[in-house]
């Protein structure tokens, strides 16, 4: 397999994810990712005519994110014919997944440059606009497995871990702490730029979801986001979702709801691009790569428990790449909700220092389908801050999936050499 480079990853900053109250809630989804695509190639000196496929990531694909949104935002954006695009859903990691497709594209040989990335407006394409939920509507399929809503299997999670109140808001805390710090020093500034309206007017130049001076005060107030939800009887004998829940898991008694609005993932809007291409590609175009893909992977794991598999998509990963745990600089953990972080760290024995350095989805929001490829810009960002080599970027998955994606920034690649 040849190397795959990525030449440059952007974001948007991702706005509040609530009609008419969040800075980008008033542009067209087609419109916020297309401002990514144009930052994309006006940044790295992209020759947009080269472009063989935009491949992005999208949850909620449903009326204005409907459609074809790759497509259609590539033509938005004012990109020739010849780029085509295709949208795919793995839910929250979408948009990892369209970086990882886009890699094995130039892996195989069989594309020279592609574009990645993912959107999500969640104000107006909110959650279960698509009317499919986790099963589609199966009722076969729920007689045979019968998931439950992801908040569910993360108390789940929380409570046969052994994960209490204080440990998933403290995670949380930690989490809004090191993204204020981030901010304040400016360490998303390298990819993150200013979305604009149609007309030109600065709509928001700064990630709008973070609180700071957040405590464990602050966060103990809320009350539990599950609590109602699993007492609803759903089930075709009365079951409520906690009792589905725990009839895969009869050795747990109760489900203790310990998650809230607090210590789990900002409802948010955003949307982020990633260019990669060739080592030919780059040579012969005098493009500057910052980092290569070391290795991508998924994992599928129990679906009722849901939320468990980023942990078997990290060590799959690690495997194809000849690494290990400890090999690993930097991890970026999608913070779902609290439990995920902390059940991945120690199903595989990662330093917590290394994990989400600058904060997460808990503080910065989590837009659905971007935030795997918001995730790989991150990564690189910090690597280069800090001189570090290598990064893994993990997601949790609807259904019981997880995937991960390994990058290792160029300068230590050529250093080894």
């Amino acid at each position: 397999m040849r190397d795959v480079y990525i030449v440059d990853a952007i974001r948007t900053p991702r706005g509040r994810g609530k009609a008419l109250k969040g800075a980008l809630s008033g542009l067209h989804p087609q419109e916020l990712l297309a401002s990514a695509l144009v930052r994309l190639a006006q940044r790295s000196g992209l020759r947009v005519e080269d472009v063989e496929d935009v491949v992005i990531g999208c949850v909620t694909q449903a009326n204005e994110q409907g459609a074809n949104i790759a497509r259609s935002a590539a033509l938005t954006a004012g990109w020739p014919d010849t780029a085509t695009g295709v949208t795919l859903n793995r839910f929250c990691g979408s948009g990892a997944q369209a970086v990882n497709f886009a890699a094995m594209g130039v892996m195989s040989g069989q594309q020279e440059c592609v574009v990645a990335g993912g959107v999500e407006s969640m104000s107006r394409a909110p959650m279960g606009s698509d009317g499919g939920g986790l099963d589609g509507n199966n009722l076969n399929l729920r007689k045979k497995i019968a998931m439950v809503p992801q908040g569910i299997s993360a108390d789940l999670i929380a409570t046969r871990e052994g994960f209490t109140r204080a440990d998933v808001d403290r995670f949380a805390l930690e989490s809004q702490q090191k993204a204020e710090i981030a901010i304040k020093e400016g360490r998303f500034a390298k990819s993150l730029f200013t979305v604009h309206d149609v007309d030109g007017k600065a709509l928001l130049d700064h990630d709008e979801h973070p609180r700071a001076g957040a405590s464990m005060e602050s966060l103990g107030k809320l009350e539990p986001a599950f609590i109602g939800m699993g007492a609803m009887p759903v089930g075709p004998n009365g079951e409520t979702f906690d009792q589905l829940a725990l009839l895969r898991y009869p050795d747990t008694k109760a489900i203790s709801h310990v998650h809230t609005a607090g210590n789990s993932s900002g409802i948010v809007d955003g949307a982020a691009a990633v260019l990669l291409a060739s080592g030919d590609y780059v040579t012969k175009h005098g493009l500057t790569p910052r980092a290569r893909i070391r290795a991508t992977a998924t994992a599928g794991a129990e679906p009722v428990i849901m939320l468990t598999a980023p942990a078997p998509a990290s060590e799959k990963a690690l495997r194809l790449a000849g690494m290990s745990v400890s090999d690993i600089d930097l991890w970026e953990i999608n913070e779902a909700f609290a439990t995920v972080p902390l059940q991945t760290a120690r199903k595989l024995g990662i330093d917590p220092a290394r994990i989400n350095v600058n904060g997460g989805a808990i503080a910065l929001g989590h837009p659905l389908g971007a935030t795997g490829a918001c995730l790989v810009g991150t990564a690189i960002d910090e690597l280069e801050r800090r001189s570090a080599a290598t990064a893994l970027i993990t997601l949790c998955i609807g259904g019981g999936m997880g995937v991960a994606t390994i990058v290792e920034l160029v300068s230590k690649v050529s250093a080894q050499r």
